[in-house]
């Protein structure tokens, strides 16, 4: 009973804390999307530094850990190295974003290649990606409030009232909910993640040397990258191609605009990178319980860290760690929500529907279809079976096709065109649908390659097919005669 007492309180303050963000700002688009593009150092490093800490990495990489073992590592890897790309990408989006008074990250595709067209792809791409991040959202709060109440509450109840919460305050403040309950959520979850990954090495194994060699004494092997599989080509093929899409998200591209200045990027480039290790620490947790909880099989690897805490701690601190998993769904749910609608309303709608739509319209329908893709993402959560991690690597391949165009568009002279962006990341989506829905590899496809190729990320495939079509479509479409832009110097 005390578990779910400090449940549902945590619960309730995140309502409270989402819903009292809105005071004293008349929630315009601007003001409910980019947050008046106002946002200081700490708030622009919490949203995202959000990115990091989700219910994927509070049950998805102690599962993992737990299920797969020395593979888990690229999540500690892939956030490092995308956040020293951004020390470079983000300053001169954020500039462009600013000068142009952007909201959404297809505003961005289309005022750069000057095609409206472009814009509503790459929110439909948003769309698509977004609904299974915002489904690992609610799983992950399902598994956490079911498992942490002792039963007393189904995850099916969790899933609704956890998504009825998060809805409730997206409508009432939108991005400025999210940035304020995020400084709650990072304070409590770097506490427990820390506490529970240094205590449970300590009390079931005596310290982390001695964890490890009794897991390499009880599982031969698992402690280091298999042949085939989760190989060493596999971890390197996908800490690139996640990186390479950390901030193709639309939320994480929208977060981008509400900082009020680009120095705000490249501090937190210099410290996020530091703030990412204490996710070691969620995977000791994994690592734990592979011997103290053994036989969790598929999907029920995620429960990994709620199976070891219930046998560990009393109920209050298990309610607890449960409160701070909640916000590890509510945050992140939070601002997928705000995207989600906003891309529909702004890029989809006013895109291709009523080019006329005034700001004001806009706001309305965004906030309207806050509660339909809830409703979508529920539906969604309730009849699927993947695990956490499954979930997460599908929507990366989805907004990594979008990297190339980004890039191409921040060069000084960019040679690509409207029809080659465009075609390049519908042959790249295209990819990633077929094979995902047929459960292929690059292993099945190429049979031919050498092993070392075998288990590259089938991601990668799909972006070379999108690089190879966007640059193709490109050369074939370059204006016929290019003014110099400049005056020759004699």
């Amino acid at each position: 009973m005390s578990a779910l007492v400090i449940i549902a309180a945590i619960t309730l303050f995140a309502l409270y804390l989402g819903v009292r963000a809105r005071r004293g700002h008349d929630m315009s688009l601007e003001q409910w999307t980019v947050g008046g593009r106002s946002f200081g150092t700490a708030f622009v490093f919490l949203l995202m530094a959000g990115e990091i800490y989700t219910t994927f990495t509070f049950l998805g990489g102690s599962g993992f850990a737990y299920g797969k073992g020395a593979p888990v590592y690229y999540i500690l890897a892939y956030g490092t190295l995308a956040y020293i790309l951004s020390y470079w990408m983000l300053p001169p989006i954020w500039r462009y974003a600013k000068n142009h008074r952007l909201v959404s990250q297809p505003h961005f595709f289309a005022r750069k290649y000057d095609s409206p067209a472009l814009g509503t792809l790459v929110a439909l791409v948003g769309v698509a990606a977004l609904i299974p991040y915002l489904v690992l959202q609610l799983k992950g709060l399902g598994i956490i409030v079911a498992t942490a109440s002792y039963g007393a509450i189904s995850s099916t109840a969790a899933i609704w009232i956890g998504a009825a919460v998060v809805t409730a305050y997206v409508i009432v403040s939108g991005v400025r909910g999210s940035a304020w309950n995020s400084v709650v959520k990072d304070m409590l979850i770097l506490a427990i993640v820390l506490f529970l990954g240094i205590y449970l090495p300590l009390h079931y194994y005596g310290g982390f040397g001695a964890m490890f060699h009794a897991i390499d004494a009880a599982r031969p092997g698992f402690l280091t990258f298999p042949a085939k599989g989760s190989s060493v080509t596999w971890f390197q093929s996908t800490v690139l191609l996640t990186a390479l899409g950390f901030f193709m998200w639309p939320h994480t591209f929208g977060s981008i605009y509400t900082a009020k200045d680009e120095r705000i990027f490249r501090r937190n480039a210099m410290v996020l990178p530091l703030y990412q290790l204490i996710l070691l620490f969620v995977f000791f947790v994994g690592f734990a319980a592979t011997l103290k909880v053994p036989g969790l099989k598929g999907g029920d690897i995620d429960l990994s860290l709620f199976r070891l805490s219930l046998q560990t701690f009393d109920p209050w601190f298990v309610g607890v760690i449960g409160g701070a998993g909640i916000l590890t769904a509510l945050v992140p749910g939070s601002m997928i929500l705000t995207s989600a609608s906003t891309l529909l309303a702004n890029d989809v709608y006013r895109g291709m529907v009523n080019r006329n739509a005034s700001d004001a319209t806009v706001t309305k329908l965004a906030r309207f279809l806050v509660p339909v893709v809830a409703l979508v993402a529920v539906g969604f959560t309730l009849h699927g079976g993947e695990t956490i991690v499954a979930l997460l690597l599908m929507g990366y391949s989805f907004v990594t096709q979008l990297f190339p165009a980004v890039i191409c568009s921040l060069l000084r002279r960019n040679r690509a065109t409207k029809y080659g962006a465009f075609c390049g990341i519908l042959a790249g989506v295209a990819v990633v649908a077929l094979t995902t829905t047929l459960h292929l590899s690059v292993a099945q496809l190429m049979p031919f390659l050498p092993d070392a190729l075998k288990d590259v990320n089938i991601g990668f495939l799909a972006l070379a097919v999108n690089i190879i079509v966007f640059a193709a479509v490109s050369a074939a479409t370059q204006p016929r005669s290019v003014e110099p832009t400049h005056a020759p110097v004699h």
